[in-house]
């Protein structure tokens, strides 16, 4: 029997915890249950205690936000937000600072699970053989999907999992213009929906990071109302 996903649920509203906390269970789930970011932080060591978090934004004392600032990158677990209506600035911080995705409140528990999922696979790397692994090379790019490593000039660049697997599609497709739908479904593992900025996030971040090393040239155009495209020349 494969064993349990631990989750660490952050969140100060104690009766959601507990209602949240035993749906997750009777998913499979092995959850603990944190109710303030202080309360947390103990729980929170060492990488590899859990294999995903939840963090509420909106918290008495330290905000979720605040609270994922201090554990990256030195923790790499996966981070899903819960954020209140209204809170759409707060979404787009909390991706910039390493959050894997959001839900907003309140959150359908049967959406919440299927948002776990979808971010565990995501970040799960699978076991290919180096013989099997693609890679990619474009200006002075190489991908390699097998290691799931990205190096520019022979310089490691350091991507999370959304942004290598923008990266990667979008050397795939290179020249041709990959929508926002398509990206999501691909990156995210789930539909895109209306007022979703999560993948134009991860689009940004991976531009950021490439233009920190190849500052002479706009790799990644944004095609206004269709989607996005890795440049060929």
């Amino acid at each position: 029997m494969s064993q349990a996903v631990k989750l660490l649920l952050v969140d100060d509203d104690k009766e959601l915890c507990q209602l949240m906390g035993q749906y997750l269970e009777t998913e499979g789930f092995q959850v603990s249950v944190a109710h303030s970011a202080e309360q947390a932080l103990p729980l929170l060591g060492k990488d590899g205690s859990f294999d995903l978090l939840i963090f509420d934004i909106m918290m008495p004392g330290q905000s979720g936000l605040e609270l994922l600032q201090q554990i990256r990158p030195r923790i790499i677990t996966p981070v899903i937000m819960l954020t209140g209506r209204g809170e759409d600035i707060d979404r787009i911080i909390g991706l910039e600072m390493g959050a894997d995705d959001y839900l907003g409140k309140p959150c359908n528990p049967r959406e919440l699970v299927a948002r776990i999922r979808a971010v565990l696979r995501r970040v799960s790397v699978p076991q290919v053989p180096v013989s099997a692994s693609e890679k990619l090379c474009l200006h002075g790019i190489e991908l390699d999907t097998g290691r799931r490593e990205v190096v520019v000039k022979g310089d490691s660049i350091e991507l999370t999992s959304a942004e290598f697997n923008v990266l990667t599609e979008l050397m795939r497709q290179v020249g041709h213009i990959v929508s926002k739908d398509d990206l999501t479904e691909k990156v995210l593992h789930r539909k895109l929906t209306a007022y979703d900025r999560a993948i134009d996030v991860h689009v940004s971040r991976v531009r950021q990071k490439l233009a920190a090393v190849l500052p002479d040239v706009e790799l990644i155009k944004t095609v206004r109302g269709a989607g996005y495209m890795l440049v060929q020349e």
